[in-house]
């Protein structure tokens, strides 16, 4: 009894002092653990990370520069894109122009020839293409005109056309040619032709067509001016503007040279007005029918008091001529010629401002008309007496003509 009281006892003592130590061996290794995880992991300081040498900086920067230069060239290679695209673009415009231009000389010489060897009537003013090429014009501008308009024409040459001298180095230094167009009285060499032909000896400013002089035939009397403009001169644009219309010459040739490029062109204030069938009103139109139910609208088209077509469309005119249809208002005619044909109409409304304050505060605000009338009159109302107060207050700076660059 005694020997196992005295081994119970041994065996608690060694069990209390393996618990004892146990427990120190447990306390001694978390410790030695967390200093040696707070070792390990600690984050450096500042003044411990590693600084790149000399030659390594060396080495970023030229990396750095290298990527600003690719940076740069890629920029500076997609505006060489662009313009690249947009020079592509523009020799795209003239070499179209220039084949319709060779396409509308080739007709014309082919009409001659089919005209020859058939006998029939050849057109007038068609003519075959010149060995000798011939100056080169901006635009032609006919102003069209009556027997009984004296006093426009003067009021006319008082304002915005040019005399004498200017008139020819207008022509020769601008490529601009001016004349009033006009044909002929009923009565061949009376009294109406001879005061033409004085009125002509003095100022020589005018285009006398083989037309016979009349209201109801001014589409007939259109188509002669453009058949026989351009057998005279070789234009980029023929432009057709009324006598009681303000013109400001510069900013014309200004907006017409932005379109040199560009093939069959049809330039004006582009409208599209109601077909009028009841008899006995302006603008009547007998031929009402074939645009429709009453109340129709007429195809687009330029409006009469200013308009330009290129050269390409007036050689269309001129070899076509006898079968173009004429209706009885002038403007209407010159839109239905075009119709079938890729022409592109260029709406500009800077070719129809009012007149004064309407042309006046456009052109205080820099934006100076191109023409000026009263639509309530279809031109300047009493334009003999009103035209110079326009010109006054709407024209264009005396110098822009003569230091415009077309």
């Amino acid at each position: 009894m005694a020997w196992k009281n005295r081994s119970g006892a041994e065996m608690n003592s060694r069990n209390l002092v393996s618990r004892k130590l146990t427990i120190f061996l447990c306390i001694s290794c978390f410790c030695a653990g967390m200093l040696f995880t707070n070792r390990m992991w600690i984050e450096p300081e500042a003044k411990d990370l590693s600084r790149p040498t000399g030659t390594e900086a060396e080495k970023l920067k030229l990396i750095a520069e290298d990527c600003n230069t690719k940076s740069k060239s890629v920029r500076r290679d997609s505006k060489d894109i662009i313009g690249e695209v947009s020079k592509t673009h523009n020799a795209v415009q003239i070499l179209d122009k220039t084949i319709s231009n060779l396409e509308m000389e080739l007709a014309a010489a082919r009409a001659m020839q089919d005209s020859i060897v058939t006998g029939s009537p050849i057109s007038d003013g068609l003519t075959l293409p010149e060995p000798v090429k011939k100056r080169k014009y901006l635009m032609v501008i006919g102003i069209n005109t009556a027997f009984s308009s004296r006093k426009r024409r003067d009021s006319v040459r008082a304002t915005w056309m040019p005399q004498g001298d200017k008139l020819k180095r207008l022509e020769e230094e601008k490529g601009i040619v001016m004349r009033f167009v006009i044909g002929h009285s009923a009565t061949s060499g009376g009294i109406l032709d001879r005061a033409i032909e004085a009125e002509e000896k003095k100022h020589g400013d005018f285009l006398r067509l083989e037309h016979i002089e009349g209201y109801l035939e001014l589409s007939a009397k259109t188509k002669k001016y453009f058949t026989t403009a351009l057998a005279i001169w070789d234009a980029e644009f023929y432009v057709k503007v009324d006598d009681d219309v303000h013109v400001n010459i510069g900013t014309l040739g200004a907006t017409l040279s932005r379109y040199q490029s560009k093939p069959r062109v049809y330039v004006g204030c582009m409208k599209s007005g109601r077909v009028l069938a009841q008899k006995g009103v302006r603008y009547h139109e007998p031929e009402h029918w074939k645009f429709g139910e009453d109340g129709n609208k007429y195809f687009r088209h330029a409006t009469g008091q200013l308009y330009a077509i290129s050269k390409d469309l007036a050689t269309y005119i001129s070899i076509n001529q006898h079968v173009l249809h004429k209706y009885a208002n002038e403007d209407v005619s010159i839109g239905s010629w075009f119709i079938g044909l890729d022409v592109e109409h260029i709406d500009d409304r800077r070719l129809c401002c009012g007149t004064p304050p309407d042309c006046e505060w456009k052109a205080q605000a820099g934006n100076v008309c191109v023409a000026s009338f009263d639509w309530s009159c279809s031109g300047i109302c009493r334009s003999a007496d009103r035209i110079k107060d326009v010109h006054k207050r709407c024209g264009e700076d005396e110098t822009a003509l003569w230091n415009a660059s077309f």
